[in-house]
């Protein structure tokens, strides 16, 4: 806990909370970002930017993440777009979270081909995620048809965020789908497949869904629908 002792200046208080939010513990650091996003104090800013490109807990960034939400937006939204040209990895992906939780559709340009193609797959993904709540309406199929070409990319859990992504732009997706499934690759087709069946039942478990597009992609259509369980 950080302590409120009130012959305390606000000066003092400020620079025991930079201080914790720099604290070796975790715990320090995650009551120093919860104090943060309640006092809601714009000269904190540039201390939680800079603390979420190298918050080694996901519990803190996520904490982070709240602080920032609760700042004006006028203020906090340049900062973060700014972030999204840093040579950091984390810096990149905790603005891009960020902004997806703002939901301020402006930001939407910002959203580059680059960084939903970036070569860090948490980039990526947090692109992904950003994208598909800050898109307009008419650019959906345009940016169905970019994630549907990455189809098939990275292990199952990259594979998992990109099909939510497609799935949450519902009918826009169907002619990326049909191009993954006619793909040469087995491993585009299967990922094509198992977004088609997320996007039938979202309820449907992925790795389910996954195995069942392997098995369909291995053995075929027809000898899939009469093999045994």
């Amino acid at each position: 806990m950080i302590p409120i002792n009130p012959t305390h200046t606000d000066a003092q208080h400020h620079e025991r909370l930079l201080a914790a939010l720099g604290a070796g513990n975790s715990s320090t650091r995650l009551q120093a970002a919860l104090v943060a996003g309640t006092r809601a104090d714009p000269a904190l800013l540039d201390v939680l930017v800079a603390r979420c490109a190298i918050e080694p807990d996901f519990f803190v960034r996520d904490m982070l993440t709240w602080a920032l939400t609760r700042l004006p937006a006028e203020d906090t939204v340049p900062r973060l777009l700014a972030e999204l040209r840093s040579g950091r990895a984390q810096a990149r992906s905790q603005a891009l979270h960020t902004l997806s939780k703002i939901g301020d559709r402006s930001t939407w340009p910002a959203i580059t081909r680059s960084l939903l193609h970036d070569a860090d797959d948490e980039v990526a993904r947090s692109a992904w995620r950003a994208a598909v709540v800050l898109v307009p309406a008419g650019e959906r199929p345009a940016l169905a048809a970019d994630l549907g070409g990455q189809l098939g990319r990275g292990d199952r859990a990259v594979q998992l965020s990109l099909s939510r992504a497609l799935v949450a732009l519902g009918e826009a997706i169907e002619p990326a789908l049909r191009a993954g499934l006619a793909s040469a690759d087995p491993v585009v087709r299967a990922h094509a497949r198992a977004t088609e069946r997320l996007l039938l039942d979202p309820d449907a478990g992925f790795d389910l869904a996954v195995d069942e597009a392997d098995r369909i992609v291995a053995l075929g259509p027809e000898r899939a629908g009469g093999a045994g369980c």
